[in-house]
C-alpha cells in the first residue's frame, strides 16, 4: 500500500514507523532532513528523487512531494475490537454497505480527531481500507481500529450480547439527535447514502436517530452524518465522565 502527502506520512512516522517499508521524497523538499532523521532511527530507506519520478510512482496523483510504501492495512479481529471497546468505553461504528472510499476515509479522519471510536465493516458490498481511504483519512487511520466481519447482523447481535446498546441512523421518524441521551456502552450503525440501514439490521437497533434538516430534500453524506452523530456521542461521554468525577 502507499501513502501520499505530508500529514499522512508524518503521522505514520510518528505513530506506526514499523509499518513503513520505504520513503520517496522530492529532491529539495522542506521536510527532507526531518524525515531522514526520523527514518534513520527505524532503518527505513529514504530515496530523494526528482519530481518527475515521484509523479510516475504516484500515477499522477498529488503527493505533496512525499510517497511512502507501507505494509498492508492491519485489520483488528472483531472479538479483540469489542473487548477493547468495552474496556475503554470506545464506540464501535458499524458501516452498512459503504461503497465510496472517500466516505470511508472521511469517517476515519473524523473519528481519529475525536478519539474513542472504532470502525466495523462487512467484507461484502463495502469498500475496504485502500490507498485512497488512507489518503483521505489524513493520518486518522493510525488512531482508529478497523475490523472486517463477514456479516454485520451477527456482529451486532454479538455486541448486544456483550452489553452494547445499538443506535442507528434513519432519514426520518427517529429520535431527534439533540434530544437523545445515550446509554453506554454504545454502538452506532450508519447506513449507505442511497438505501440507509438495511431492514435486516434495523431489528437490532435499540435507538433510531434522525438529524433534523431545514430542507427535506437535502441529506448529508455518510461521512458528514457520522461526524455529526459521533460528535454528539463524544460530547455526552465527556459530560458523563465530568459529572462522575465532580
Amino acid at each position: 500500500m502507499r501513502l501520499y502527502g505530508r500529514i499522512p506520512v508524518l503521522e505514520r512516522l510518528k505513530s506506526k514507523p514499523e509499518s513503513i517499508k520505504s520513503i520517496y521524497i522530492q529532491e529539495g523538499h522542506k521536510e527532507l532532513s526531518y524525515i531522514r532523521q526520523k527514518a534513520q532511527k527505524w532503518g527505513i530507506p529514504v530515496h530523494a528523487v526528482p519530481s518527475s519520478k515521484l509523479i510516475k510512482l504516484a500515477r499522477n496523483l498529488n503527493t505533496q512531494g512525499i510517497l511512502v510504501e507501507v505494509s498492508d492495512f492491519a485489520y483488528t479481529p472483531y472479538e479483540d475490537l469489542l473487548d477493547e471497546c468495552l474496556k475503554r468505553n470506545i464506540t464501535p461504528v458499524f458501516l452498512d454497505s459503504l461503497a465510496d472510499p472517500q466516505n470511508l476515509g472521511g469517517v476515519i479522519r473524523s473519528l481519529g480527531c475525536f478519539g474513542g471510536f472504532a470502525v466495523v465493516l462487512p467484507t461484502h458490498d463495502s469498500v475496504g481500507v485502500t490507498d485512497t481511504v488512507l489518503r483521505v483519512a489524513s493520518g486518522g487511520d493510525n488512531y482508529v481500529a478497523v475490523s472486517q466481519v463477514h456479516n454485520l447482523k451477527p456482529a451486532l447481535d454479538k455486541a448486544k450480547d456483550q452489553g452494547f446498546w445499538i443506535a442507528g441512523t434513519v432519514v426520518e421518524g427517529g429520535e431527534r439527535l439533540e434530544d437523545t441521551k445515550f446509554p453506554f456502552p454504545l454502538g452506532l450503525v450508519i447506513g449507505s447514502e442511497h438505501k440507509g440501514i438495511r431492514d435486516v439490521l434495523k431489528s437490532s437497533l435499540d435507538i433510531k436517530l434522525t438529524i433534523p434538516m431545514a430542507q427535506n430534500r437535502l441529506t448529508l453524506n455518510a461521512a458528514h452524518a457520522t461526524t455529526v452523530f459521533c460528535y454528539e456521542i463524544r460530547k455526552q461521554k465527556y459530560l458523563s465522565k465530568k459529572s462522575t468525577h465532580a
